[in-house]
């Protein structure tokens, strides 16, 4: 996503809660520029209702950030969407402008600055609660998509030198651990627990 309005040139720290929770984790900086990742879930280009993050011409809140407008969407040839260009109200950072209200907020990282990592995603071992109880081989109900090696993966800098054992929540994605094959500037994070989408709860109901 490229910030139309911020110069390209221009990186500024961002103060962050590690733990909206606990007040005694502190805060961290994150570095916000003119080009940003989001989640790929984050955009519709034609949401339906409910649908509270970001579309062409609609508004959201950087989390810690600005509000931020979605302008324009630019697609390859084929069709599909490679790039949104926004815009930011400067004088709404963390909260500021009382006035402006919107209902979503997404997460972001500055491109320059975000660090490459691998994430392995768990699920249930076996399809069903009791495998084998039928009589059959547990070998037979094993579920095939049990383990997602996900590569190329964007995550803040701070976690570049992640050390393994250390837990993190990643923020609407789940609780994750350090995994032992982590090296210095190439983080491996393990998925332990998800944590509830409620957009994907109203998906499902219809």
């Amino acid at each position: 996503m490229v910030i139309e309005n911020v110069a390209e040139e221009h990186v500024e720290q961002i103060t962050a809660v590690n733990n909206p929770e606990d007040e005694r984790a502190g805060t961290r900086l994150v570095p916000f520029s003119r080009v940003l990742y989001i989640e790929h879930d984050d955009f519709m280009e034609t949401p339906p209702k409910k649908f509270f993050r970001l579309s062409p011409g609609t508004e959201v809140r950087l989390r810690y950030g600005y509000i931020l407008k979605c302008e324009r969407v630019v697609k390859d040839d084929e069709g599909r969407v490679i790039e949104l260009r926004a815009t930011i109200d400067p004088e709404s950072l963390n909260g500021a402008t009382a006035t402006r209200r919107v209902k979503g907020t997404v997460h972001w990282v500055s491109a320059a600055h975000a660090q490459d990592a691998e994430v392995r995603l768990y699920d249930r071992l076996f399809r069903s609660e009791q495998p084998g109880a039928d009589g059959t081989d547990p070998l037979e109900n094993l579920n095939p998509g049990s383990l997602q090696v996900l590569t190329g993966c964007k995550v803040e800098q701070v976690l570049a030198d992640a050390t393994p054992s250390t837990c993190y929540q990643f923020e609407r994605q789940g609780y994750f651990c350090v995994d032992p094959d982590s090296q210095p500037g190439a983080p491996v994070f393990n998925r332990t627990v998800t944590l509830k989408d409620a957009w994907a709860k109203i998906q499902k109901a219809g």
